[in-house]
């Protein structure tokens, strides 16, 4: 596993190490999409998706991109960073919660105990 943001495996068990629940959602882009993969943080309260690009023709390289259907970030907010502490910051920024973390547990959501 290479210890790179853009690495989905890395950046989950940092995020999880970090105390947020996150899941995966989407890896399977097709070779033409600058998508690479996509995972969703906090599901069941503020469900931030996280999606990562690769190579994105707009930025130039890879980024972050943080999107919640403006419940908590203004629009889409995307990060370009190698660093994983600028990603935490920004969702501690828009106060994205590590503390109450919910789990669907058999297709119910609850809190955790």
């Amino acid at each position: 596993m290479s210890n790179k943001i853009t690495t989905m495996g890395y950046f989950l068990k940092r995020l999880r190490d970090s105390g947020y629940y996150s899941h995966a959602i989407f890896t399977n882009y097709s070779e033409s999409d600058s998508r690479s993969w996509s995972i969703v943080i906090d599901p069941g309260g503020s469900s931030v998706i996280c999606t990562c690009y690769v190579n994105d023709p707009f930025v130039g390289d890879s980024c972050i991109e943080l999107y919640d259907g403006g419940q908590y970030i203004p629009g889409r907010v995307k990060l370009i960073t190698d660093s994983y502490e600028v990603v935490v910051e920004a969702l501690v920024r828009y106060n994205i919660n590590n503390k109450t973390q919910k789990y669907i547990n058999k297709g119910t959501l609850s809190e955790k105990e």
